[in-house]
């Protein structure tokens, strides 16, 4: 009996497609509490699964204690940068009076400012704050509440992130196991070929980012210190830990600066010094570290980096913008892999050559080549070598080198 394709309207396609992703959205934003950290916890054991490896195959760690070994250390190291920036933020706040001094000096100067060019009295302008003021405060029990809410949400996430993450490694193979079941034996060795990517562009991704976000860090606190700016090691580490946010985080982090030179001088040499070093590092990051450590096996536009962090932002605040990135690469392999979806890969990706040369000296190129070809990114394994990984029958971990 011969089966028979049934083929839609344009129209009903679009429908179809519009409703999926409303539904696809709607799920994410109600069950965020629950699929954020299950997303952060993979994103993470993926980083520490190369670790795990080299405790199990290595050093003959059974495969429990090396996954639970793995994820405290984990969490050491994180909970030691929190103390840090912790003990740092208490001598920040001991320097709260001066602060303000030095903060009602320059809006002194500011009043004076818009005075003397915009004609509006001091009274006038101290009103105007008042009101604005007064309606904040109005909202402040609301705010209250929604920040005592996400302090809790953050604490269960803390909780529930290692977790996962252990769980995961633990159950590694099992997963894979279901993923095999899952699909004909046809689409296996195209299933193996995504997981292959993904677990590539995942870890390229993170370890880039680790190692942007330290030399950001580094950077960022010796221009403070030659600058003579106070607390410079703690502004620098916030900086390298704000830039991890795509696109906002290094804004923010600048006007967290801005804010604290307040604790040493109202002088505004200081706050320029902050603006220079920080567009200084901003360039050494954009033109030579990202091109370097952050580039990932899989390419994403700028378009769609923005709008999906935007949309992860709107979903799930700063975690769904930092998890936007990873989201999108991850989705990128699977459509450049499908074919009915390699368009909206190709949308995604970015095959804009990145540099061109004059005079020996190499800028950043924007214009378009229609000619350009988009590389497909291929893997080595054979189908033998997957089918291996998908048919053992032990939950141990597998050799690095027939791992997905």
């Amino acid at each position: 009996m011969h089966s028979s394709t049934l083929k839609l309207p344009f129209y009903v396609k679009l429908s179809l497609t519009l409703v999926s992703l409303v539904s696809i959205f709607f799920i994410l934003y109600i069950a965020r509490e629950i699929i954020i950290p299950l997303l952060m916890a993979l994103l993470f054991a993926i980083l520490l699964r190369p670790c795990c490896a080299f405790l199990h195959h290595k050093l003959k760690f059974p495969h429990v204690i090396a996954a639970m070994a793995c994820v405290i250390l984990f969490v050491i190291l994180i909970l030691g940068v929190l103390t840090f920036v912790s003990w740092e933020i208490v001598d920040f706040g001991n320097d709260w009076n001066k602060i303000k001094e030095n903060f009602s000096i320059h809006v002194s100067s500011l009043q004076q400012y818009v005075k003397d060019n915009f004609n509006i009295s001091t009274y006038d302008q101290e009103k105007y704050i008042k009101d604005a003021t007064d309606d904040t405060v109005k909202s402040g029990k609301e705010i209250l509440g929604t920040t005592i809410l996400s302090f809790t949400d953050t604490l269960v996430n803390a909780v529930l992130i290692p977790i996962y993450m252990f769980l995961i490694l633990l159950y590694r193979t099992h997963f894979m196991k279901f993923l095999n079941k899952l699909f004909n034996n046809e689409d296996q060795i195209i299933l193996v070929d995504i997981l292959c990517q993904i677990k590539v562009a995942v870890k390229s991704y993170l370890v880039g980012l680790i190692i942007q976000m330290v030399s950001v860090a580094t950077l960022t606190s010796i221009g403070f210190m030659i600058a003579g700016i106070k607390y410079a090691i703690l502004l620098g580490v916030l900086t390298g830990l704000l830039n991890l946010i795509p696109y906002l985080g290094i804004l923010i982090a600048m006007v967290v600066s801005i804010f604290a030179t307040l604790t040493g001088t109202p002088e505004l040499s200081m706050i320029f010094g902050v603006i220079i070093v920080t567009i200084i590092v901003q360039l050494i990051d954009n033109n030579i570290l990202v091109p370097l450590v952050v580039s990932s096996k899989v390419e994403i536009n700028a378009m769609a980096s923005i709008v999906g962090i935007i949309i992860g932002g709107a979903i799930a605040g700063i975690s769904g913008m930092f998890l936007a990135i990873p989201i999108i690469a991850i989705l990128k392999v699977i459509f450049d892999r499908i074919e009915p979806l390699k368009p909206w890969g190709y949308l995604m990706g970015d095959d804009l050559p990145k540099t061109y040369e004059w005079r020996n000296i190499r800028f950043t190129n924007y214009s378009y080549d229609l000619n350009a070809e988009n590389v497909q990114i291929t893997t080595n394994q054979s189908s033998t070598e997957a089918h291996q990984v998908f048919t053992e029958t032990s939950t141990q971990d597998l050799n690095d080198e027939k791992e997905i």
